[in-house]
C-alpha cells in the first residue's frame, strides 16, 4: 500500500500544470539541503575543538548539552514557520476501500523521514565520532545520538500539534513565540535553569539506558494524538462543515469614485475583510510598520543610510508585496466564472493596483512618526513609497501573469505557504534588491540625496507611463488566461 501511495504523489507531481515551476525550486531547494548539509558536517567535525579551545577547563560534550534546550526552542519555531505536514489528495482514497488507518500512517511516516528530521544527524553523528576518538565511552556515545534523533522527532510531532491547535487564528504564531519566548527568558534570567535540568536528563539517560523509555513514550504519544487529530478530520464532508456567523454587510459606497473599477475593489476588499487567509495581511501590516524599530534605534546601523531604502521599500510596501505577490491567486476559487463574465481585463487588474496604491499612501502616512530618527528617514520613506507606487506596483502585477498556484481562502492564515512557488521567492530580487541597489548605487557616486532622488525619479517613470506598461501587462494576462483556468482548477 505504501508503494501505491507513492506512485500516485509520484504522478500527481510529474502531471501537475506548476511542474516546470516545481521542479526548478525543487532543484533550488537541492542545493540549498546540500550547503546545509555540508555546513552542518563541518560543524559537527569541528564543534569539539573549537569549544575545547574556548573553554579549556570545561568538558565540550557537557557544554553541548547545555545548549540543548536552546536549540530545541529555535527548532521549533523554524519548523512552526516552514515545516508543514506532508499531505497527499486523500479525498478520492476516501471513496475506496482502503482504511483510514493506512492513509493516516502513511502521512504521518512519511513526516518522520523530512530532511528537517535528518539534518541534525549530520552534526551529531561527526561530533560523536570526535568522542569516541577523544576516549568517550562508546555505549554512552551511541545512546547520546539516538536520543537526540528521538529529541528531533518529538519535536516534529510536536510541531504538527501546535498548527493543528492553532490554525484557526489569524495570528496563530502568537501563543507559540509567547511561551518560546516566557522559557528563554525564565532560562536566561536563571528563574528557572531548564538548559541544565534537560542536560542532566540527557546525562542520565546516557548513564542509564533503560531511562531511553521516557523520551520513547514521549514519541509514541506525540504520534498517537496526532494520529487522533488527522482521523477527526479524515472525511469527505469535512470542508462542508459551517459556523453560524453574524452576517455584517457594507455598501463600501466610497469605492463608486473609482469608477470602472469599483466593483472589483470592493470584492478584494470583501475578500479580505472574511476570509482567513487574505485576512493575515492586514494583521502583517503592524509588524511591517514596526519594523523600523529593529534598526533605526540602533547605532550601528546609523551610518549604514542604503539602509533607509531597503526600510523604506518594505515599511510602505509590505502590503503590496505580502497581498500583491499572489495575484491573481487570491480568486483562484472563483477565477472560471470570472474569466467568463463579460469584463474588462484591464479594470480588474487596475483595480488591484489602485488598491496596492492606497496601501502605501495609507503605510507612508502612518510613518511620519519615523522623523523622531531624522529627517533623512522621513526622506527615503517619500522615496520609497513613490518607487513601490511607479515601479514595484507594476512588477508585482506583471509577476502575477505566471502564477499557477491556486489558494484555499480557509486555510491557516499566519505562514502559510500554499500558492506559494518560484515567481514568489524570486519576486524578492526585483522587489528588494534592485530598488537598494539603485539607492546605493548613487548614494556612494554622488550623495544621500543623489539616492534619495534616483528612486523617485524611477517612481516618477513608472507611473508617467503607467497607461503603457498596464496594457502590457494586461496582454500578458490575456496570452496566459487558459493556462491559469487550467491549473486553478486542479488540486495542487
Amino acid at each position: 500500500m505504501i508503494r501505491h501511495f507513492l506512485n500516485l504523489e509520484w504522478k500527481q507531481f510529474f502531471r501537475s500544470a506548476s511542474f516546470g515551476k516545481g521542479l526548478a525550486l525543487k532543484i533550488l531547494m537541492v542545493f540549498l539541503a546540500l550547503y546545509f548539509m555540508v555546513t552542518f558536517l563541518a560543524l559537527g567535525v569541528a564543534l569539539y575543538p573549537i569549544l575545547k579551545k574556548a573553554f579549556p577547563e570545561e568538558d565540550p560534550f557537557l557544554i553541548v548539552n547545555n545548549f540543548i534546550f536552546y536549540w530545541i526552542i529555535a527548532d521549533l519555531l523554524i519548523r512552526f514557520f516552514f515545516q508543514k505536514l506532508p499531505v497527499m489528495s486523500v479525498k478520492p482514497l476516501l471513496t475506496l476501500p482502503i482504511k483510514k488507518s493506512k492513509v493516516i500512517n502513511y502521512v504521518l511516516g512519511k513526516s518522520a523521514f523530512s530532511f528537517f528530521n535528518f539534518l541534525p544527524l549530520f552534526a551529531t553523528i561527526p561530533f560523536g565520532i570526535v568522542l569516541l576518538f577523544n576516549n568517550y565511552n562508546l555505549v554512552e556515545v551511541l545512546i547520546w545520538i539516538f536520543l537526540l534523533l528521538l529529541i528531533t522527532q518529538i519535536i516534529n510531532f510536536l510541531n504538527f500539534i501546535v498548527e493543528s491547535l492553532t490554525a484557526e487564528s489569524e495570528v496563530s504564531f502568537l501563543p507559540l513565540i509567547l511561551i518560546s519566548g516566557s522559557l528563554f527568558a525564565l532560562n536566561y534570567f536563571e528563574i528557572v535553569s531548564f538548559s541544565d535540568a534537560l542536560s542532566n536528563a540527557i546525562i542520565a539517560i546516557t548513564k542509564n539506558p533503560i531511562l531511553i523509555v521516557a523520551p520513547v513514550a514521549i514519541l509514541a504519544t506525540l504520534f498517537w494524538y496526532n494520529y487522533k487529530l488527522l482521523k477527526a478530520k479524515l472525511y469527505l464532508d469535512n470542508s462542508l462543515q459551517s459556523k453560524t456567523q453574524e452576517v455584517k454587510t457594507s455598501e463600501m459606497q466610497w469605492t463608486r469614485r473609482f469608477g470602472d473599477v469599483a466593483p472589483f475593489m470592493q470584492l478584494d476588499l470583501k475578500l479580505i475583510w472574511r476570509n482567513k487567509r487574505p485576512r493575515s495581511s492586514v494583521f502583517i501590516l503592524v509588524i511591517g510598520l514596526l519594523y523600523g524599530l529593529f534598526f533605526y534605534p540602533n547605532p550601528i546601523y546609523k551610518d549604514m543610510a542604503f539602509m533607509y531604502g531597503f526600510i523604506g521599500v518594505f515599511v510602505t510596501g509590505i502590503f503590496l508585496i505580502n497581498f500583491g505577490q499572489f495575484i491573481p491567486a487570491w480568486d483562484s476559487g472563483y477565477y472560471k466564472l470570472l474569466m467568463s463574465q463579460n469584463i474588462k481585463y484591464q479594470d480588474y487588474l487596475k483595480s488591484k493596483y489602485v488598491l496596492m496604491a492606497m496601501s502605501v499612501v495609507i503605510l507612508f502616512v502612518l510613518s511620519i512618526p519615523y522623523v523622531y530618527f531624522g529627517w533623512k528617514i522621513l526622506l527615503a520613506h517619500f522615496a520609497a513609497a513613490i518607487y513601490n507606487i511607479g515601479v514595484n506596483t507594476h512588477v508585482i502585477l506583471f509577476a502575477g501573469s505566471f502564477n499557477r498556484k491556486k489558494i484555499d481562502l480557509n486555510q491557516r492564515a499566519a505562514f502559510n505557504y500554499q500558492g506559494t512557488g518560484a515567481v514568489q521567492w524570486l519576486l524578492g530580487i526585483p522587489l528588494m534588491l534592485l530598488p537598494i541597489g539603485i539607492f546605493s548605487i548613487f548614494h556612494f557616486l554622488i550623495n544621500f540625496e543623489a539616492g534619495i532622488a534616483s528612486l523617485v525619479l524611477c517612481g516618477i517613470l513608472g507611473i508617467v507611463f503607467h497607461q503603457k506598461l498596464m496594457g502590457f501587462i494586461t496582454s500578458k494576462y490575456i496570452d496566459s488566461k487558459h493556462k491559469m483556468i487550467s491549473a486553478f482548477s486542479e488540486d495542487n
